[in-house]
């Protein structure tokens, strides 16, 4: 296998390993053994290797000296601290954005406001997930947001707390009946911020977040570990 090949496999295996992350395929707290994840995706040790330093280096993977890789576990507190932080910084880059921002940025949001509207947030009622092309959508309203904050380390930042959080809606979704109207809660966000009303947009991303974060807390004991086992795939 060249170097170009190499890349290619690595790139691959980052990528799928990623999702089955994100979406529950692979539990909180699973070893991720070399062979298993080599089989799994067909490729060889050394992507692997290098798939599972990328993620590890973004928070999607723990690596524990002697013991190997692990998918993160999951709980309550951890969870609240992840929503606590989104809330600091993304509504500190939010405030930035909408005083630096122009009118291509109002527009960007606009779109992405249009396109999540337009998707539905699970395919059928018995679906266990998410839809796939609603979280893409949402991801992209919510990066629209901070587009102009003019920090590009925020705003990774902001992209790895999103993919945590990504996590954490997996089970939500789950185990959720209740109904919840998440295109108005999205547009009043939007509105709040085309107006540039600061303050109030700010308001409103930080109570969408924490309605997220209560609507998992009714669900689970506060002092427990998040119980779910997802199929492996």
């Amino acid at each position: 296998m060249n170097k170009i090949e190499k890349i290619t496999a690595a790139t691959s295996v980052y990528e799928r390993l990623r999702q089955d992350i994100l979406h529950g395929d692979l539990r909180p707290g699973q070893k991720l053994l070399i062979d298993f994840v080599s089989e799994r995706y067909g490729v060889g040790l050394n992507p692997v290797r290098e798939a599972l330093n990328r993620l590890s280096s973004e928070g999607l993977v723990e690596r524990k000296d002697q013991r190997g890789f692990f998918v993160p576990s999951v709980s309550i507190e951890g969870w609240r601290e992840l929503v606590k932080t989104r809330c600091w910084l993304e509504g500190k880059a939010l405030e930035e954005s909408i005083q630096n921002g122009d009118q291509a940025w109002e527009e960007r949001i606009v779109v992405a406001f249009h396109h999540l509207s337009r998707t539905p947030w699970k395919l059928s009622e018995q679906d266990t997930s998410t839809n796939p092309a609603w979280e893409e959508r949402h991801r992209a309203f919510h990066l629209a947001l901070v587009a102009a904050c003019g920090s590009s380390i925020l705003i990774g930042i902001c992209k790895d707390l999103m993919d945590q959080a990504q996590r954490y809606r997996f089970i939500s979704v789950a185990s959720s009946h209740r109904y919840r109207n998440t295109v108005e809660e999205h547009r009043g966000i939007m509105e709040a911020v085309l107006d540039r009303k600061t303050e109030l947009a700010v308001e409103r991303l930080v109570e969408h977040y924490q309605t997220t974060l209560r609507h998992i807390e009714d669900q689970i004991q506060p002092s427990s570990k998040i119980k779910f086992n997802p199929p492996l795939g």
